[in-house]
């Protein structure tokens, strides 16, 4: 009988003790920390380069604090933290939805600047940054889409401290385009597609100038004009060719660098005073 109670004891007791044991081991609920110490934990995991962290903080303050002092700044700095951490299309998406929220904040230039760097960003990948690897072969409607919207923004910011980069970038984004461009050309050629070759190679020099590639586009020219029989064409286009590049046939051909994304790792939306 003893031991009978012994056990009715120890079975009312069991489950009080794994309440308390599970009650020690949990977290407990989750703690809301002021406004200002998210803001402050985001700029330490930002500093370590913890993207990821640095994103949940930042989200914290804008979905608990939507109207506080420091939520403008954390919705701007989401779309740095995004991009750093190769989350491209939620940094463009982010720096739409600042647009459209804060058309006249101090920072509205850095969200133009980002939504349109953060449209194409294949050529960061390491590979193709320390490799020979050519992606004017492969879909550039991304490159299309940023060389708009870096366009748009240097037209609606041309003192932005960030137009010297948007510059740069589309220098680059505009001659890959080209390329593209004149890839195409080049098959066309392969195939006997002269008229097809000769637009490309015209889209080229009458819509992308200054590129790098108008020499190439001009010889293209030069070689579907000669296969046509269109002599006049011909004659006009080496006119041309002897007048703008009368020593680029003696020059090697030079790889294309890729544009650096170095200052990114210093760059970011400075908070207002």
């Amino acid at each position: 009988m003893k031991i009978f109670n012994n056990f009715k004891k120890t079975a009312l007791i069991a489950p009080i003790l794994m309440i308390a044991i599970s009650s020690c081991n949990s977290d407990g609920p989750e703690i809301e920390q002021p406004e200002k110490i998210y803001y402050e934990q985001a700029q330490r995991r930002m500093a370590a380069r913890n993207f990821y962290g640095a994103i949940e903080s930042l989200e914290a303050i804008e979905n608990r604090y939507p109207f506080g002092k420091y939520a403008e700044q954390a919705q701007v700095e989401l779309i740095y933290a995004h991009f750093m951490n190769s989350e491209t299309e939620a940094s463009h998406s982010a720096a739409e939805k600042f647009i459209r929220l804060h058309p006249r904040h101090p920072n509205i230039d850095y969200a133009y600047f980002m939504k349109g760097l953060s449209s194409y960003t294949r050529d960061r990948e390491f590979l193709t940054r320390f490799t020979d690897t050519d992606l004017s072969n492969r879909d550039i409607s991304g490159a299309k889409e940023s060389f708009s919207e870096l366009t748009e923004f240097l037209t609606r910011f041309p003192d932005s401290q960030y137009a010297p980069y948007a510059k740069q970038r589309n220098v680059y984004l505009r001659n890959m385009i080209a390329k593209n461009e004149l890839a195409a050309a080049d098959y066309y050629i392969t195939i006997d597609a002269y008229v097809a070759a000769i637009r490309r190679a015209n889209y080229v020099i009458e819509n992308i100038p200054n590129s790098s590639e108008n020499y190439r586009a001009l010889k293209l020219l030069e070689t579907s004009y000669d296969a046509l029989g269109y002599s006049e064409l011909l004659d006009d286009v080496r006119v041309v060719i002897n007048i703008n590049y009368p020593d680029e046939e003696s020059r090697q051909p030079s790889r294309q660098r890729g544009w650096s994304w170095n200052f990114l790792n210093t760059t970011k939306p400075v908070r207002p005073n």
